[in-house]
């Protein structure tokens, strides 16, 4: 593949992801949220995003990873690698996790 394919390759990826996200934020409640997903993700997608996300919060919470194993049933590599997005990704967890709280 050459430096253009390679390059129109990543222009598709990102607007597919940003039609990804600007429909995200058209869903209103937690059922739509849950249809819309439960159509777009196969059963171990979701159950594997969703898994991730409650590792990261447990992380947050300074559980150490033993416990994350038993309370999850996540590896300790998907367990590293949440906390990696924690510690030097985007800050999206810590979006969420602050909006979340705020909503209890």
């Amino acid at each position: 593949m050459n430096k253009n394919q390679k390059q129109k390759d990543n222009n598709q990826k990102n607007t597919n992801a940003d039609y990804l996200y600007k429909a995200i934020l058209q869903l209103k409640t937690e059922d739509e949220c849950r249809s819309f997903f439960e159509d777009l993700c196969t059963v171990n997608e979701l159950a594997s995003i969703s898994q991730r996300l409650y590792v990261a919060k447990l992380l947050t919470e300074r559980h150490v990873y033993n416990d994350i194993v038993k309370m999850t049933g996540a590896s300790t590599a998907t367990i590293s690698r949440t906390n990696r997005s924690l510690q030097f990704g985007s800050g999206g967890y810590d979006i969420v996790f602050k909006r979340l709280k705020g909503n209890e």
